[in-house]
């Protein structure tokens, strides 16, 4: 049976619903009545059609534009905060953007281009123009190794997971996660508060662990998602003492053993389980069972309309989900001749379970023999005094290479300890990995950088 259209983003808002809002750390807005009120001022009129860069200071006002948005744009490209505006200016060309909707200050020569429409808290102003079309939501890449790509997504392929799951299912719920919602991790989300009928308590960047769980438990978060260094992050932190979520989701990177038995301990009523999702091959499945990896039946079938299958050990998968195309003259395709995404995640398979072993352009290269940073980092975060680490590259006149570790330890450990924890670090590593995967040099350090989309920077010395 195929799954219902998904026609636009407003038709899940009405005074049917119980009050639902959407908040940042200033403000909250009712989605129960938004559909009396607009965000959008100036020539908002003008938008039916309309190729639209929508580019906001904030996750609320472009949580309320998408919703108004949706339906009427012909194309919408969600613009992340991170985003240099120079890099920006050729991405506009590539996606044939007309109009910009914004609250910042433009350049003249930019404003000059486009058809400017302002973006606020909404008014009681009629929402614009009525939905006549399905939208292109356009989202980029993370963009690490050069100038992003631009993915083109539906909603119905963004919504195919929330629709399989069915949105009922998640009625009432009030949703946050660590994600940035111009990103495809933290979208998926919001897209699940407003489909699904439930509430959304958004992120704010630079705001203290501390903070932002305290913020979360006056809103009465129940289901929250981020990455594995997002909740490494969280459990450093210790404020997960005061929080009690119901569910918890990892996605973006490798979830390991250790963060899942971690976050076990620490939410022990919650559902904790790990999503695999990428911009370009949208959400492929979930895993519930609290264990690393996926199970091997999940390969070559079709299940919940998603087809997978490992070629050259690279994760490939082909559904509804993925997205259409890159957009832009010049675009490479984004499938293969069958239709299936090669999402160059790397796997393995043990007995009857996949493991995720690393990203196809991160592999370290030990005198011809390859190393993934993320295998050696699941066996280094095992031990009972990590928190975190990262494996990375330092250069070797022998090898041309060596594996070096950088660990943060669980607090309270005893420098006078030191020692001992790196030996057993390395210990553990020699019983479980390859000699030329285990780390030449462990360093212990306060913190390790995390990327703009939550993940764990990775630039070698």
């Amino acid at each position: 049976m195929s799954q219902p259209d998904v026609v636009a983003l407003r038709q899940y808002l009405g005074p049917e619903l119980k009050e639902r809002t959407i908040s940042d750390a200033r403000h909250s807005v009712s989605l129960t009545d938004i559909v009396q009120h607009s965000c959008l001022t100036g020539r908002s009129c003008e938008l039916s059609g309309r190729s639209v860069l929508l580019a906001t200071s904030g996750q609320l006002l472009s949580a309320l534009a998408m919703i108004e948005l949706d339906g009427v744009a012909r194309r919408l490209l969600l613009c992340p905060p991170d985003i240099d505006w120079d890099r920006l200016q050729v991405l506009l060309e590539q996606a044939d953007i007309d109009t910009i909707v914004t609250d910042r200050p433009l350049h003249r020569c930019t404003a000059g281009k486009y058809i400017v429409i302002g973006v606020d808290l909404p008014e009681r102003r009629a929402m614009g123009s009525e939905v006549d079309r399905a939208t292109e939501w356009l989202m980029l890449t993370s963009g690490t190794s050069g100038l992003p790509k631009i993915v083109r997504h539906t909603l119905d392929g963004l919504a195919g997971a929330i629709i399989a799951d069915g949105p009922v299912r998640y009625r009432n719920a009030t949703w946050a996660t660590f994600y940035d919602i111009r990103r495809y991790g933290g979208l998926q989300i919001f897209l699940r508060a407003v489909i699904g009928g439930g509430s959304m308590v958004l992120s704010e960047p630079g705001e203290a662990v501390a903070a932002h769980v305290a913020r979360l438990r006056a809103g009465g978060v129940t289901h929250i998602s981020g990455t594995p260094s997002h909740w490494r992050k969280l459990l450093m932190s210790g404020a997960s003492a005061d929080f009690a979520p119901d569910y918890v989701r990892l996605s973006g990177e490798i979830a390991d053993q250790a963060v899942l038995d971690g976050l076990a301990r620490a939410f022990p009523r919650a559902s904790i389980g790990h999503a695999y999702a990428s911009t370009e091959a949208g959400v492929g499945f979930s895993v519930d069972d609290g264990r690393e990896g996926f199970p091997a039946h999940l390969i070559g079938q079709n299940h919940a309309g998603v087809e997978m299958k490992v070629v050259d050990d690279s994760l490939r998968i082909r559904s509804r989900r993925t997205a259409r195309a890159y957009v832009g003259a010049a675009a490479p395709p984004l499938t293969d001749a069958e239709g299936f995404v090669d999402t160059g995640d790397m796997v393995e398979r043990r007995g009857e379970r996949y493991h995720f072993v690393g990203r196809r352009g991160g592999i370290i290269n030990i005198g011809g023999l390859k190393v993934h940073p993320e295998e050696v980092e699941a066996v280094i975060n095992r031990h009972v005094s990590v928190q975190m680490s990262r494996a990375r590259s330092r250069r070797s006149p022998i090898t041309g290479a060596i594996v070096v570790a950088d660990v943060i330890l669980a607090d309270g450990t005893d420098a006078a300890r030191h020692e001992t924890v790196r030996a057993e670090i390395l210990s553990q590593c020699r019983d479980c990995l390859p000699v030329w995967k285990v780390p030449a040099v462990i360093r212990f350090v306060e913190r390790l950088d995390v990327t703009a989309a939550g993940k764990l920077a990775r630039t070698d010395a």
